[in-house]
């Protein structure tokens, strides 16, 4: 049964309810992350999910409220390690080679000296040791991979297609993402903006994760909506709400009563920390 968990379902506007976007996927015995923006660290391990199941972490774009723990993560999944995890893959368009590089590389990492201490020191040796780490601590190993549109990744019995979508080009590039497992379809449209290529990225999807920046973006005429029914999507996601957007209970029934009237798959109304099954 895939699972899908909403790490992060908001903007970059921290509200006392959501702060950035991150999701969680589980296909069989894999995890997948897409995106980590702020918090969602701290937020796995609120929920009992260890960053050391994360095996590949997606990023659709560099907008902070999709990147800004990607440190942390790093970090914390080092840190929480006992040398037989698997090494991490990251995928990115550019320059996610050179982000990775200036945070977390023997070269010129800014955080680099946390894994010099977490290797070296005999205080965190014996803490790696006491977790059930044996003899001397390996450094980590990231498999960084940038990508374009297609065929991104893919594992024992999934793969993933990127869509570049409209959002904030030329100063970054955008992308929608595309899981085609054993166990269906699964869509994340990115911070994308209504245009055709969202009905290819949703096309027959068991679930398609959308957007939804404002009123705008999911009233009954929105494009957004329409286009989600018209790809065949099954069962549809609203995130990255805007503080506005949720601004009291009236405004979101609202909101949803205007998708429903365009959408007749279930809706569910993204959360932080919300876990989805089907």
């Amino acid at each position: 049964m895939p699972r899908l968990i909403i790490l992060g379902s908001g903007t970059p506007v921290p509200t006392p309810k959501r702060w950035g976007t991150s999701f969680l996927l589980q296909l069989e015995d894999d995890w997948l992350m897409v995106d980590c923006g702020p918090g969602s660290t701290y937020k796995m391990h609120q929920m009992g999910l260890a960053t050391t199941h994360i095996n590949h972490l997606f990023f659709t774009h560099y907008h902070s409220d999709h990147i800004a723990d990607y440190p942390c993560f790093l970090m914390t999944r080092f840190d929480q390690s006992i040398g037989l995890e698997k090494d991490l893959n990251v995928y990115g368009p550019p320059p996610i080679k050179n982000i990775t590089e200036g945070l977390w590389s023997k070269e010129r990492g800014v955080f680099w000296l946390d894994v010099v201490a977490r290797t070296q020191h005999p205080m965190s040796l014996a803490v790696y040791h006491s977790r059930g780490g044996a003899s001397s601590r390996p450094e980590p190993v990231v498999h960084v991979h940038e990508y374009k549109a297609g065929k991104i990744a893919g594992g024992k019995n999934w793969d993933c297609y990127a869509y570049e979508v409209e959002h904030a080009q030329p100063y970054l590039e955008c992308y929608g993402l595309r899981f085609e497992s054993a166990e269906g379809i699964i869509a994340f449209s990115g911070d994308a903006a209504p245009t055709d290529v969202l009905v290819d990225l949703a096309r027959n999807a068991d679930l398609f994760v959308m957007a939804a920046m404002g009123r705008q973006t999911i009233r009954g005429e929105a494009v957004g909506v329409r286009m989600a029914q018209d790809a065949g999507v099954r069962r549809l996601v609203v995130s990255h709400q805007s503080p506005t957007l949720t601004s009291s209970n009236d405004v979101i029934n609202d909101a949803i009563y205007d998708i429903k009237r365009v959408f007749t798959g279930p809706v569910y109304w993204g959360k932080d920390m919300m876990e989805i099954t089907w």
